[in-house]
């Protein structure tokens, strides 16, 4: 698949507006438009589908997402120099494409997205990927907005989503996407896919959300997962300490070795110790 619409090829998009890809933005143009329907395709089916795409830069994706059927695209875009370069993808498909100029940590996507089944979609910029995904894991209301994410991230990143207990890369962001998701990584994209190349290889990340996750306040598994892994070396013990109040009572409430480390804790361990540091009140 040379061509996914008969729009200009991105190079000659990107030449054409004088775009470039902002460092400062964490901007890197993926021009392949095999490797945008493939990760298209990799949402599943779109046809009665919003797709909330943040950072669409010149609009591969953007293009790839509705040449895949697409009913709605919601891309949100800061970086007001690719807005032109996006005005021609609505013209092309008419009725199908909204551009938010702004910021998508300060935008109510799922105000934007509307009703419906909405799927978010998007290369994320780097400089803002895990803040947008530890946003999207702990909204308030669950099952959440979204149906699905189909996201790409720096392949460190995606690793650290995706990881099991006694992994390396195992930690706070493994904790969170677990308890609340089912995700894998789909497949890795090289650097050279890229302009300008980054120095790492990237990876696209599918989650689907739980419907019943296990219960405990959001607020309190991200104090003790910051706590545990702030001291991840340290036997929770000590790491917990942290949080004030008896760490050991906290540990033995949760029916917790004191003696393990951060890194061999299951989600349901760290849900324990959440449950355990703010109790449900009692009824009546």
């Amino acid at each position: 698949m040379s061509q996914i619409d008969d729009l200009p090829p991105l190079r000659e998009v990107v030449r054409t507006h004088g775009l470039s890809a902002t460092k400062a933005l964490g901007q890197n143009f993926l021009f392949d438009l095999n490797l945008t329907a493939r990760i298209a395709r990799a949402a599943g089916p779109l046809d009665e589908v919003t797709v909330v795409e943040v950072g669409p830069g010149p609009g591969g994706l953007t293009r790839a997402l509705l040449a895949c059927g697409a009913r709605r695209v919601v891309a949100v875009e800061r970086d007001a120099r690719c807005l032109p370069a996006l005005a021609e993808i609505a013209a092309h498909y008419p009725g199908r494409l909204e551009v938010i100029q702004g910021d998508a940590l300060a935008t109510d996507l799922a105000a934007a997205a509307g009703p419906g089944t909405v799927k978010i979609v998007a290369n994320l910029p780097y400089n803002v990927a895990s803040l947008l995904l530890v946003g999207w894991l702990t909204g308030e209301r669950w099952p959440p907005w979204w149906a699905s994410m189909t996201l790409m991230f720096q392949k460190e990143v995606a690793q650290r989503i995706t990881a099991d207990p006694g992994d390396e890369a195992y930690g706070r962001l493994a904790v969170l996407a677990g308890w609340r998701t089912e995700a894998r990584i789909l497949f890795d994209v090289p650097a050279s896919a890229f302009v300008p190349p980054p120095k790492v290889t990237s990876s696209v990340v599918h989650l689907v959300p739980r419907a019943a996750p296990l219960p405990c306040a959001c607020a309190a598994l991200e104090r003790v997962t910051a706590a545990a892994f702030g001291q991840r070396r340290k036997m929770l013990r000590q790491s917990l300490k942290s949080l004030g109040g008896d760490a050991a009572a906290l540990i033995a409430a949760a029916g917790l070795d004191p003696t393990q480390r951060a890194e061999t804790v299951p989600v349901p361990g760290f849900v324990a110790l959440a449950r355990a540091l703010t109790p449900e009140p009692r009824s009546g």
